[in-house]
């Protein structure tokens, strides 16, 4: 599981969110991804510093969204980019040949071009309907992750609207993980929320 950390500290106060990080490594999420949309340069900074550290002496895996800088400078796992980012051949020059470059893709000529980039995994969706973007992508749906399976080798992050009343399926249909913001944010106890998606995920319940 691959839960976005969220426009941090807008959405969820800083210690809440520190918490919740920490609960997700005790519950067996791995992969973390700070996303912020509309922070300074130092604040964005201080805070992939700090969630870095914290991850990493959980065990777990740290990516920073969009910001190559910022990744490059708190020295991350890796970078995630979308479409409208900085290139992905340029952002490789950057990080070099060990970290990770995660891609966003939204239809399968998005996601074959990111595998033939050298992409080290895309993001996919949104599978489903989602209210966390105010713009969002054209639903895919499950067919539209069946067809980039079959086509793509990539491990495959399948992102939008999932839940623990869909995310078996999103498995099935060929998603090696899945990311979650809402799903988890929203709900009444994050916590429980993580564990629950994870329990699903590993046919647990």
């Amino acid at each position: 599981m691959h839960p976005p950390a969220p426009d941090a500290p807008r959405r969820v106060p800083f210690p809440a969110l520190v918490e919740l990080v920490k609960s997700a490594l005790t519950t067996g999420v791995r992969l973390f991804q700070l996303r912020m949309k509309t922070p300074h340069t130092g604040e964005f900074y201080d805070l992939a510093a700090q969630f870095c550290a914290l991850v990493r002496a959980g065990g777990g895996t740290f990516i920073v969204n969009d910001r190559v800088d910022v990744a490059q400078g708190v020295g991350a796992d890796g970078v995630h980019l979308g479409q409208e980012d900085l290139p992905l051949a340029d952002a490789r020059k950057i990080m070099g040949p060990d970290k990770l470059i995660g891609i966003s893709t939204h239809n399968l000529r998005q996601a074959v071009e990111a595998e033939a980039g050298g992409a080290d995994y895309i993001g996919f969706g949104p599978i489903f309907p989602t209210s966390t973007k105010e713009h969002p992508d054209p639903v895919v749906g499950l067919a539209g992750l069946r067809e980039v399976r079959a086509k793509v080798h990539l491990p495959i992050v399948a992102i939008g609207g999932i839940t623990t009343k869909n995310v078996r399926e999103v498995v099935a249909a060929g998603a090696d993980c899945v990311a979650v913001i809402s799903a988890v944010l929203a709900a009444p106890d994050p916590g429980n929320a993580m564990s629950e998606l994870v329990k699903e995920i590993e046919g647990k319940v």
